[in-house]
């Protein structure tokens, strides 16, 4: 794919950089070219002006996009569209193996459709990572780690030949095998560069690195300059495919950080703050950029760790300027000498570099935190944004508990075979893991430390918490074994169960059958803490109702004192071998302690060595053969690899804008449902319609795995599409769990069974809810499950942005309630029948549309609904059915 357009503005240049010379397209030209001074736009909005520089086409991208981008100065805003480039694609495994799949089925009917399968090819770098996959199946023993990767590859094998073959059929597409480290810090840590560089007609061209990700913590990387962002894999799968994000250039909120942590707070402590105060704004669909003085205080890592959470904070990303601080994060983790040089070279030549005399760049509107008034604090029991005080966690549980308990409480159940009773409140999994955290040094030593004194006291683990230990990167094993720390960590429960995602993303494993039946018989509310991002109800363990983030240091805390009823600031975590009250004060580490540590401890021939044959693999990957050929060969009767239906009877051409008639209520919905409601990524279970279906294809209850490895079937995902245990439906008041009803037989039943019913009788579906529909993960299979269900339109009060765009990218309508309506105020039950009208004449972004409702009682009522369909390639996408087909069209005509 060519990197460069036409250049109409002349904004071509020459840059020199550790005796290199390198073709650069120059944001000062901007200027030159009569287009005005770009120097104060955000550091983010000039990666983006870069970008249309470099492929301005007269098509695409023309010099009309790249003046809105100047002249966002002029209002701080704009509502002009773009097409944006991203320069590669990253994924995981459980986003990227449908994604593989779906290319395959595209070769499939290229192929059919009489054209060259071998088309179908990413055209830009793409790197998936297999992150996702392993489970804490053991824990708490020295040989865990071991075994749980015997168990991935024996649960995985399939998924894994698939993904070799893929690896060796498709060009640009390189897999990271499991047990390297969790996609976002192994392209923190290796793959990015800061700034990319391409050889084009002889000519080597340097460019800001960007990407987007099949996963929404893609943005992490944003804290060394590199601006990404999730996006649903069939968003990506089109970018690899030469298709340009479509975009409205976006508001970008600036957050003006002063001052630096103090004694006793960590980075985690000062992302849930910003998590909150951005929460708090509003920022969703827009750019965070960080400015200030206070980022001199931040170490990249902790960057790092505030770009993380985006989603959780609700922006696309949330951008860092170049520094030296990059620089030496860069020389740090073994980067290359020339590389960086060219980093400095650039970043100071193109107007993104940072330092003390660096003027602020103009945003739409800001916000300031002084860093020195953080206080330690955690996050839950079921969204991130929600941060309490350490101080008044207990408390905070307490009164949570009311709401969370089915009865009243405190109460216990004695375990079977232990001296111990398990209570509402108690630490069921402590959890040191995600990318979030693992991924910065000063809070991995710190809970290393917290350890070590912990153990010199006498203190343990109480032996009802599920300890483990998954962090993102090999490196962090290194550092902690310099540094003698990871015994004491291992003393305490905290062995090593895997380098992956585990936990974070729901892959805790199993509870001990005594536990669980105590939490069982007392309806009890067990609790867990996780140095993770997210705490979505029913995402971390089906058993646990509360769960709490917090920093590593906090997670040791809590599996010691094992309960969140325990005020860690007033009450002892346990008493040392004197019969001594021991408090987490007394075991805290200093902050100079940990810093002194790292900086022993740390060193880039770590980096080095673990990055130095990154593609090899563990023996169990480098043992599976693949049967090679450029169109995959579907194995009969495989349950995790399936050709899926989108190209099924598909014409040469787009749909007719049509108006849906006669639609029924799927599902009845309140506020913030997660894409983890939608599509859960956990274990299956044994009585649902994804259980029976897998019975039936001879597959034994203990191989079910996740519904995560499963997303490469089609049939697996849209029986278990709204099926998380804790989804409540209100049409069905009273239940939780993935259940609708059929009007008007009034049957009661699995939603799988519900909607094939209605497909059966030839009737669409809606699916209506509240605020923050779609909030979470970028799970496409959120989107697919929606449409492949039969749901023609989602109506709702506010949209997450990638969830939205995904359904726009499965050709499902995304509508919003107006004028201040909702289902609660129409007094909606799902009973209902919707005619949604106005779309035959032809469809425009954000255009009104009319909605008749229906009523059982023969009243109807009429109302406008907003078409959420932004731009105008997403239009072509809806009349298209879905972004696959308007690509696979366009690659049959330009081959034509």
């Amino acid at each position: 794919m060519p990197i460069t357009g036409q250049d109409t503005l002349n904004t071509r240049r020459t840059l020199s950089a550790a005796g290199k010379e390198y073709d650069y397209f120059s944001l000062k030209a901007v200027a030159e070219a009569g287009l005005g001074d770009v120097s104060d736009l955000p550091n983010s909005l000039k990666v983006l002006l870069e970008n249309l520089l470099r492929y301005e086409d007269g098509h695409s991208v023309t010099t009309d996009d790249i003046k809105a981008v100047a002249q966002w100065l002029n209002q701080r805003r704009s509502e002009h569209e773009i097409a944006y480039r991203p320069a590669r694609v990253l994924m995981q495994d459980f986003t990227g193996v449908p994604a593989v799949v779906d290319l395959a089925a595209m070769r499939d009917a290229m192929n059919k459709m009489g054209g060259d399968p071998n088309k179908i090819n990413p055209l830009s770098t793409c790197n998936l990572v297999i992150d996702h996959s392993v489970m804490i199946d053991f824990a708490g023993s020295s040989d865990a780690m071991e075994k749980n990767i015997d168990k991935e590859f024996e649960r995985n094998g399939e998924r894994y030949t698939f993904l070799k073959w893929g690896q060796d059929a498709f060009r640009n597409f390189t897999v990271v095998p499991p047990g390297t480290g969790i996609c976002h810090q192994v392209n923190l840590e290796f793959l990015a560069k800061v700034v990319w560089t391409e050889d084009e007609g002889g000519r080597t061209v340097a460019m800001p690195d960007t990407l987007v990700g099949t996963d929404s913590h893609t943005t992490m990387v944003n804290g060394m300059a590199v601006l990404g962002w999730g996006v649903g894999g069939i968003e990506a799968e089109a970018a690899m495919l030469g298709q340009p994000v479509s975009m409205i250039i976006p508001e970008v909120i600036g957050f003006k950080l002063t001052g630096e942590l103090k004694e006793g707070t960590t980075a985690t402590d000062l992302v849930l703050r910003v998590v909150e105060m951005l929460r708090q704004m509003g920022v969703v669909g827009k750019f965070v950029e960080f400015y200030g003085l206070g980022l001199d205080q931040l170490t990249l890592a902790d960057r790092a760790t505030i770009a993380n959470m985006a989603p959780e904070y609700g922006a696309t990303c949330g951008f860092f300027p170049v520094d030296t601080e990059t620089l030496k994060y860069l020389d740090l983790t073994g980067r290359d000498e020339d590389a960086i040089t060219l980093v400095e070279a650039y970043a100071k030549e193109q107007g993104i570099w940072r330092d003390a005399t660096t003027k602020d760049p103009a945003f739409t509107d800001t916000l300031e935190l002084d860093i020195s008034t953080v206080e330690p604090a955690i996050s839950g029991p079921k969204r991130p944004q929600d941060r309490i005080a350490l101080s008044n966690a207990a408390p905070a549980f307490a009164d949570a508990l009311k709401t969370l308990a089915a009865a009243e409480a405190p109460r216990s159940i004695a375990v079977e075979g232990t001296e111990y009773k398990f209570s509402d409140g108690d630490v069921a999994i402590a959890a040191i893991t995600s990318c979030t955290n693992t991924s910065n040094p000063s809070v991995m030593v710190a809970a290393g430390l917290l350890a070590r004194n912990a153990v010199s006291r006498g203190l343990t683990a109480k032996p009802w918490v599920k300890t483990s230990f998954g962090p993102g990167s090999q490196v962090v094993e290194d550092y902690l074994i310099k540094a003698g720390l990871i015994e004491d960590l291992e003393l305490l429960g905290f062995h090593i169960v895997a380098i992956g995602c585990t936990s974070c993303i729901g892959n805790s494993g199993p509870l001990a059958e005594p536990i669980v039946a105590a939490i069982e018989e007392g309806d009890l509310v067990a609790t867990a803490v996780l140095s993770g991002n997210r705490n979505f109800e029913g995402r971390i363990n089906p058993h646990v109702r509360a769960n709490y983030l917090a920093s590593p240091p906090l997670v040791v805390a809590y599996a010691v004192a094992g309960s969140m009823t325990v005020d860690l600031y007033n009450d002892p975590l346990g008493k040392d071998a004197d019969g001594n009250a021991v408090y987490l004060k007394d075991i805290w580490p200093t902050n100079q302690e940990v810093a002194a540590v790292v900086a022993e401890c740390l060193s880039r021939e770590m980096f080095q060595a673990r990055y130095a044959d990154v593609y090899r693999g563990p023996g169990q990957w480098r043992a599976i053969a693949t049967s090679g050929g450029g169109i995959y060969d579907w194995p009969d009767g495989s349950t995790y690899v399936k050709n899926p239906p989108y190209f099924e009877d598909m014409g040469v051409g787009p749909n007719e804008p049509e108006d849906v008639y006669g639609a029924r209520v799927l599902m009845l919905l309140g506020d913030s449902v997660t894409t983890d409601h939608i599509s859960p990524a956990s274990v299956i279970g044994k009585d649902s319609p994804a259980g029976d279906y897998l019975l039936e294809h001879q597959v034994r209850p203990e191989d079910f795995n996740s519904y995560g490895s499963r997303r490469g079937n089609h049939e697996i995902m849209m029986r278990g599409t709204f099926a998380n245990i804790r989804i409540r439906n209100e049409m069905v008041p009273g239940t939780e769990g993935g259940v609708s009803k059929h009007y008007p037989s009034d049957e009661v039943g699995p939603v799988y069974t519900i909607a094939m019913k209605y497909r059966d009788e030839g009737v669409p579906l809606v699916v209506v809810g509240g605020k923050e529909y779609g909030t979470g993960s970028s799970r496409d299979w959120a989107a697919k499950g929606t449409r492949l269900l039969g749901v023609r339109a989602v109506i709702v009060e506010s949209f997450e942005r990638i969830h939205r765009s995904n359904l726009v990218g499965m050709g499902v309508l995304p509508l919003l309630f107006k004028d201040g309506l909702t289902h609660k105020s129409l007094g909606l039950d799902g009973s209902e029948v919707f005619d949604i009208t106005g779309m035959e004449g032809g469809i425009t972004p954000g255009m009104d549309v009319d909605c008749r409702i229906n009523r059982a009682d023969g009243l109807s009522e009429n109302i406008k609904l907003m078409c959420r369909i932004d731009t105008l390639d997403e239009v072509d996408y809806y009349l298209h059915g879905g972004i696959l087909q308007y690509v696979l069209r366009r690659m049959i005509a330009e081959a034509a």
